[in-house]
């Protein structure tokens, strides 16, 4: 199975709500700075729970914040095993 991507947009949406900080936001949503900074390079894909609960800081949507890119080759061999 190929790799799979979830992406943010969180550095951007840190940027239009008053240019929050990393800390600031960590703070807001009960975890680490580390954690935050690995969501936003993508080297960490967050817990459900974590993702509603930055979405809500934003006061967007979910699909705002994040998104899921499939492997186009790993998805097509997925959808042909059901």
């Amino acid at each position: 199975m190929g790799k799979r991507h979830v992406r943010n947009n969180i550095r951007s949406l840190r940027f239009h709500n008053g240019e929050m900080t990393q800390k600031e936001l960590a703070e807001k949503t009960g975890v680490t700075r580390q954690t935050i900074v690995a969501i936003e390079k993508a080297k960490y894909a967050p817990s459900l729970e974590l993702a509603f609960l930055i979405a809500l800081t934003f006061g967007v949507p979910l699909e705002e914040v994040f998104s899921y890119e499939p492997d186009e080759v790993g998805m097509t061999a997925s959808l042909e095993k059901d």
